[in-house]
């Protein structure tokens, strides 16, 4: 097998750093190596990586979802619960993920708890593949001497949110594909038969009626059109991806997401149980009720329920209880302020934070389900609506001619 030249990093006896450069077949092989040599391995990396480094476009990155995160968490706990090391654990589940990405972030969580680190602070290095809510979960848990329980509340909390996601998806995935035939049928016509129509109406010679006017002046518009499209579209997509998680302009497009009729609801039920099942799920790990709501304040996907859930934050910070602020927020409904504080009445918060999540979830599928139902015949009558006026309009002029000629 042919070798390569790594760049490493690592500790000595003594602690001090020492980097350098070695041949090796594989990393792997290079870290027996190394330890052979009475080294800690801190970082390792392929030499001259920067000429052959893959060239990778924004927005199309190789990414860790929730998915990836729920089945490692999961696995894990059952490597941990049987008695496995932490080092021993990492380099299994960096072996066996499938996802490129979250295997090589895995290896280098490995190196810091070999270099002496806790496993939170080594996965705290990476916060682009580890939320702060799994980080401090699992820091809980170090400190309690539970991780492998808090590893598997970690892997149903986010088996959950995997399961609201599609919920949601299946609703929208409809009137957007929908939407997109709409579009490209248009273009299509406007492009392609218009055209060929206009051509047999100018041969006529006679005057076409307005709505013909207008279809044929979009027609021969199209060829500025549609590059004006596309590129705005590409712009958009590229532009709304870096932005939309900025605070000036959450400010402004999540209000309006709870006023859209219909789906304001659904956003809104989303986050409700979504802020719900990430409290609960830090209160029964132990996690402290003001870093609790502040880990959870930036993971409710609103900025609306962010702005109460800091305000509650705040008032708790003053000796207030937890429940009182909710009552002065009309995000949230009277039924899940009522319950949280029987839950706090009766410590057990947690639990009732749990059948809350679990209530929104089951009324966000029978919403998603209820809203395919009524979307798509509506959908339907709006795409022939579009092409059958089309028709409509390229037809007036023959049936004008029918008549002159009578």
């Amino acid at each position: 097998m042919a070798t390569t030249t790594f760049k490493y990093s690592v500790r000595d006896k003594g602690g001090k750093l020492v980097s350098g450069e070695l041949a090796a077949e594989t990393e792997t092989a290079l870290v027996q190596r190394l330890r052979a040599m009475g080294y800690a391995p801190v970082s390792i990396e392929k030499a001259n990586a920067g000429m052959q480094k893959e060239i990778k476009l924004p927005g199309f990155g190789k990414r860790v979802k929730l998915k990836d995160l729920a089945v490692v968490s999961r696995q894990f706990a059952t490597m941990i619960n049987s008695g496995l090391s932490l080092i021993r654990a990492l380099n299994i589940l960096a072996q066996q993920t499938e996802n490129e990405e979250l295997a090589r972030v895995l290896g280098e969580v490995r190196n810091g708890v070999e270099a002496g680190n806790s496993l939170s602070v080594s996965m705290s290095k990476h916060p682009k593949v580890f939320p702060p809510l799994m980080v401090n979960l699992i820091k809980a848990g170090e400190v309690g001497g539970f991780l492998d329980a808090v590893l598997l509340q970690i892997a149903e909390n986010y088996e959950a949110e995997v399961k609201l996601r599609a919920k949601i998806k299946s609703a929208m995935t409809y009137p957007i594909v929908v939407g997109c035939i709409a579009v490209i049928a248009l273009i299509v016509m406007l492009t392609f038969v218009v055209p060929t129509f206009a051509n047999i109406f100018k041969s006529l010679g006679t005057t076409l009626p307005a709505p013909t006017r207008m279809l044929v002046t979009l027609s021969h518009g199209m060829k500025f059109i549609v590059p004006i499209m596309v590129v705005f579209g590409v712009t958009f997509f590229f532009v709304w991806k870096r932005i939309k998680n900025e605070e000036r302009v959450r400010k402004v497009v999540d209000p309006i997401k709870l006023k859209i009729p219909v789906f304001g609801l659904l956003f809104k039920k989303v986050a409700i149980a979504r802020f719900c099942r990430n409290l609960g799920t830090m209160v029964k790990s132990g996690v402290p009720i003001l870093q609790a709501l502040e880990i959870v304040a930036d993971t409710t996907g609103n900025y609306m329920l962010t702005l109460a859930v800091r305000d509650i934050q705040e008032s708790v910070r003053q000796g207030e209880a937890l429940t009182q602020p909710l009552t002065q927020h009309e995000i949230f409904p009277p039924m899940v302020s009522q319950m949280m504080a029987v839950g706090e009445d009766t410590g057990a918060l947690d639990t009732m934070l749990a059948k809350i999540a679990e209530f929104y979830d089951q009324e966000v599928e029978a919403m998603a389900e209820s809203l395919t139902a009524l979307i798509e015949p509506i959908m339907i009558a709006v795409l022939g609506g579009l092409i059958g006026g089309m028709i409509v309009c390229l037809y007036l002029p023959i049936f004008s001619v029918y008549n002159h000629i009578n």
